[in-house]
C-alpha cells in the first residue's frame, strides 16, 4: 500500500561508537552484552532480518541469505538522548548543544520555577534514577505536596508526583508552564518529563501516564517535508512528544510496547501512501534503566514474536526499517543511556537483503523515506533506497 514504516526500538544500541569515552559509555553494547549475560538471545525473526549478520551477537547465528538488508548507523550529533536521535533519524543534523545539569537545576531557575508554577516547595533538584528517588523522597512528597524534582545524564527536567498527591491534570500544567515559561533561552532543556506513581512508602511503582513536553526540532526534518507535501505522517508512541507533534497529522498515543504493535498492525492494514514513524519505549524506560537484562531480553522476544504478523500485512509496495535512537545497556553500572551505534534491518518483499555498511549518520533514514515518496530534499545524510 506504498506505505514506509521507521520502528524504533527504543534504547537497543549494538555496540560503543568511537566517542564513547566521551560520555562514560567504554564497553556499552546493549544487545551483544545482554545476549552474553544470558548465555545468548532467542530472536528467530529477527534473525532471519538479518540482525546476526550486522554483528556476532550471542544466539543470533549469521544468515545466508537474510530477507532484510543490514548495517548499522552511527550518530554524528552530540549526546545520546531520545530528542537527539529522533531529530537525526528525521533527517535532521543536531547542531545545537543541549543544556545538562549534572549538579541539579541553579537556583535563579528553581525560584522562577515555584513563581511559575504556584508550587509552594519541591524535592530532590539533582540527578537521579525516577525509581530510586521516588523511593527516596516519595513519603516526604506525599507529606508535603511538593512535586519532585530531578535530572539525568539527558537533558531533561523530570517532575515526578503522585496521582493522588497532584493530580496528573495539575502535573501535566506544571510541567507545561515549566517548558514554556521556565526554561527560557539560553538554557536549551530537550524535555520536560512528567513522572507520576502511585502506591504507599516502601511499594511506590510509577504508573503509565508519563507525558514528555518537547522543544520544536531545530530545523526541517521529514515528517516536517511529507507533511507540507500531502503525504500522511503516522506517529506512534512517544514519537509525537519528541517532536512536539510538528509534521505529524494522526497521533497515537500508546502506553506500552503492545498497544505500538496493535496500532503498527492496523496501520498496515489501513493506511496507504504514509509515512509511519513509531517508538516502543519498554525496552528502554522498564530494562535499560533499571539495568534489568533479563526483562530486557523478554521484550525482545515479545517484539520477535510480533514481527511475522506485521511482515505478512506488507506488500511489495511497503518498505520497513528497524533500529534504535540510543543505546542503554542494562549490564553496566550506568543506569543511563549509552552512546552506541543502533542497528539497522531495511526490509521489503521479493528482495533478498545486502549489507548496507556502516552508515556515517541516523539521518540516511530520514533521506530514504522521502526518496521512497519522491520529495525533493535537503536532508541530512544519504539515501540507501536503492542500494
Amino acid at each position: 500500500m506504498n506505505n514506509f514504516f521507521v520502528i524504533i526500538l527504543d534504547g537497543v544500541g549494538i555496540g560503543e561508537l568511537p566517542d564513547a569515552a566521551n560520555y562514560g559509555d567504554v564497553g556499552s553494547d546493549t544487545l551483544c552484552n545482554i545476549a552474553d549475560a544470558l548465555g545468548g538471545l532467542y530472536l528467530p525473526n529477527l534473525q532471519e532480518m538479518g540482525l546476526g549478520n550486522i554483528k556476532s551477537i550471542k544466539g543470533v547465528e549469521k544468515q545466508t541469505n537474510p530477507i532484510a538488508s543490514f548495517g548499522k548507523l552511527k550518530e554524528i550529533s552530540n549526546g545520546k538522548d531520545s530528542t537527539t536521535g529522533h531529530w537525526e533519524i528525521a533527517g535532521l543534523y543536531v547542531d545545537v548543544d543541549f543544556s545538562y545539569f549534572p549538579e541539579g537545576f541553579p537556583e535563579d531557575m528553581m525560584n522562577v520555577f515555584l513563581l511559575k508554577t504556584g508550587c509552594k516547595g519541591f524535592l530532590g533538584n539533582k540527578p537521579a534514577s525516577g525509581t530510586e528517588i521516588i523511593k527516596e523522597l516519595g513519603e516526604e512528597h506525599v507529606k508535603t505536596g511538593y512535586p519532585i524534582v530531578y535530572t539525568s545524564a539527558d537533558s531533561v527536567f523530570q517532575i515526578a508526583a503522585h496521582e493522588d498527591i497532584i493530580p496528573l491534570d495539575r502535573l501535566y500544567e506544571i510541567c507545561s508552564i515549566t517548558r514554556n515559561e521556565v526554561l527560557s533561552l539560553p538554557a536549551m532543556v530537550g524535555r520536560v518529563i512528567a513522572r507520576p506513581f502511585i502506591g504507599e512508602p516502601g511499594k511506590f511503582q510509577r504508573t503509565a501516564n508519563r507525558k514528555d513536553f518537547s522543544i520544536d526540532p531545530s530545523g526541517s526534518t521529514v515528517l516536517d517535508l511529507l507533511f507540507e507535501n500531502n503525504i500522511d505522517t503516522v506517529a506512534i508512541g512517544k514519537v509525537n512528544d519528541l517532536f512536539n507533534y510538528r509534521g505529524i497529522k494522526y497521533c497515537e498515543q500508546t502506553k506500552s510496547n503492545k498497544e505500538g504493535c496493535e496500532k503498527l498492525l492496523r496501520c498496515s492494514t489501513n493506511k496507504k501512501n504514509s509515512f509511519i514513524f513509531a517508538n516502543l519505549v519498554d525496552f528502554d524506560v522498564y530494562f535499560g534503566h533499571r539495568n534489568d537484562p533479563e526483562g530486557f531480553a523478554k521484550k525482545l522476544e515479545e517484539f520477535d514474536e510480533f514481527l511475522p504478523s506485521l511482515l505478512k500485512n506488507l506488500d511489495e509496495s511497503d518498505r520497513l526499517i528497524i533500529t534504535a535512537d540510543h543505546g542503554n545497556d542494562p549490564t553496566t553500572v550506568s543506569t543511563d543511556h549509552s552512546r552506541e551505534y543502533v542497528p539497522l534491518l531495511f526490509y521489503f518483499k521479493s528482495i533478498k537483503g545486502k549489507d548496507l555498511g556502516t552508515r556515517e549518520t541516523f539521518s540516511d533514514i530520514g533521506k530514504t523515506a522521502a526518496d521512497f515518496f519522491n520529495v525533493e530534499n535537503n536532508l541530512s545524510g544519504r539515501s540507501f533506497l536503492h542500494e
